[in-house]
């Protein structure tokens, strides 16, 4: 598992996740967005740490009663357990909202672990309380009925799709106000000093559009004299 920097974490809590796709993209990678997610509440920052997964698989009704609740083993309950601090616990529901991935009293007890955030594909029962929760949560939709009406947790810490995004144990996961994404950890560090490069001028684009100036020329920056302009910015802004 690659290790990421405390810098790396910081800069990608500044960038958007738009941002990030356009970097990702150019490195021919098209599919790292977790499709259909939301955040359940704004956080005001964004989400950003190492994914920890759990997957889950179509439940058979002989394995998936009420009673594996009372299992202590169970890999739902092990997964709040084990997500180590900081990072973001994602679920494979199988893009699934029909029942809940996970309830309020998991959730805070994330939260209460030093968990960084947690999404799945599926939906969360008690949206309103998890969404009032410290803790950044995404998910498609709410959903009451119990996990174990239509998916089994089956599996912890293992390659998974989340929203048809591939996710590896330890790549680095950031959502923002809109959605979520996930960086391979191995191009964590040169992605977020890029995406950083790209919000600075991205930012100054916004300054002159506000200004009244023409997009053309200016983004993409084709005339090298936006360029000029956009140094003198960064001294100006200390950017």
């Amino acid at each position: 598992m690659t290790d990421v920097s405390p810098d790396t974490i910081e800069k990608l809590r500044h960038v958007s996740v738009a941002t990030l796709a356009t970097a990702l993209y150019k490195r021919g990678l098209r599919n790292q967005t977790i499709q259909d997610v939301r955040p359940l509440s704004q956080k005001g920052r964004n989400m950003v740490g190492p994914a920890f997964t759990l997957r889950y698989m179509p439940a058979r009704e002989d394995r998936n009663t009420l009673a594996e609740f009372r299992n202590p083993e169970h890999p739902q309950r092990q997964a709040i357990e084990q997500c180590p601090e900081g990072h973001v616990l994602v679920m494979d529901s199988r893009k699934d909202a029909r029942a809940a991935s996970a309830g309020d009293i998991l959730i805070t007890r994330l939260m209460m672990r030093g968990g960084e955030g947690v999404v799945t594909d599926g939906g969360f029962r008690d949206a309103q309380t998890i969404a009032a929760l410290d803790i950044h949560a995404y998910h498609s939709r709410p959903s009451s009925p119990t996990n174990l009406t239509i998916n089994e947790a089956i599996d912890i810490n293992v390659p998974i799709g989340c929203g048809d995004a591939p996710v590896f144990p330890g790549d680095i996961v950031v959502g923002d106000g809109d959605n979520v994404i996930i960086i391979p950890a191995h191009l964590a560090d040169e992605i977020a000093n890029e995406a950083t490069e790209m919000t600075a001028y991205e930012d100054f684009v916004v300054d002159r559009v506000k200004a009244g100036q023409s997009i053309i020329g200016l983004y993409p920056a084709t005339d090298e004299a936006n360029l000029t302009a956009f140094e003198a910015w960064r001294k100006e802004n200390g950017r």
